[in-house]
């Protein structure tokens, strides 16, 4: 059975991060080998949360996997809490990247706003890493960030052609995708596709609510897709389809939206997708 590496937190309560991964990579037929960031009670969105941060644990714990001689077919990163993560995933990555697929989701920030725990030194880390990766998932402010470019000024123009320059900018002979994810219009959400070659554009209808974990689901998707043997788009369009689904199956009230959406309704769509 082929092997994905996610390096990620795990929330109790919320439906995203490890919570998600989880089901949703094992219902593609694939394993998941989790390596927890840290450990909390439930995702942030909540009024309060416990965290216990895994950090000084992860270096023992990815030393025993170094011998017992473990491979991946990929790996897959998301939220980082510090510098130091990042300094133990660039060397998880070199001592099991051989042969792997590297798919970076750069989880720093959304609507123009940094994350709390990130300042500017732990963003140029996170740029780091994704130099690393095959692919990278960001959202459009991440995308900004990534660019070192204004996100209030792309978000005036609302210029596709602009997002896909930026885009391209960050493809290497490593990096071979950039996927940018959420981008919003009056009607649909949009994840666009940079490739060397390329774009393609897949939508979906806007729908009411902002929703913890809908990143987390869509990368761990991709990323089991392309490991599975799916295009890019395939994958994308997959995860999209999942999403959409979820979302429309998950009550609208505000108070739930930080337990996430209905998605183990929806995990057969996954299974089929094998």
């Amino acid at each position: 059975m082929k092997k994905i590496a996610v390096i990620n937190d795990l929330s109790g309560f919320g439906k995203c991060s490890l919570t998600v991964s989880l089901p949703i990579i094992s219902a593609l037929g694939l394993e998941c080998n989790p390596i927890p960031t840290a450990i909390l009670s439930n995702q942030t969105g909540f009024d309060s949360y416990y965290c216990a941060d895994f950090t000084e644990n992860m270096t023992s714990y990815i030393d025993v996997w170094k011998q017992q001689n473990v491979k991946f077919d990929a790996v897959l990163t998301g939220y980082l809490a510090s510098e130091k993560q990042v300094d133990i995933i660039l060397d998880f990555i070199d001592a099991f990247g051989e042969n792997t697929l590297v798919f970076v989701d750069p989880v720093m920030a959304d609507d123009g706003v940094l994350y709390d725990t990130y300042d500017k030194n732990l963003c140029e880390k996170v740029k780091e890493l994704t130099k690393k990766a095959n692919i990278i998932t960001p959202n459009l402010t991440e995308l900004c960030i990534l660019c070192d470019a204004d996100y209030d000024e792309i978000i005036k123009e609302k210029s596709n052609d602009k997002i896909c320059k930026l885009a391209k900018s960050l493809l290497t002979d490593t990096t071979k995708a950039v996927i940018v994810t959420g981008i919003k219009d009056d009607k649909s959400i949009t994840n666009l596709i940079a490739y060397q070659n390329g774009i393609s554009v897949i939508k979906m209808p806007l729908l009411k609510g902002s929703y913890s974990g809908t990143g987390d689901i869509f990368s761990s998707i991709v990323c089991g897709a392309v490991v599975n043997g799916k295009s890019v788009k395939e994958a994308v369009e997959l995860a999209t389809n999942f999403i959409y689904c979820s979302i429309i199956d998950t009550p609208t009230e505000l108070d739930y939206e930080p337990d996430g959406v209905n998605f183990q309704k929806h995990l057969e769509m996954l299974i089929n997708a094998k």
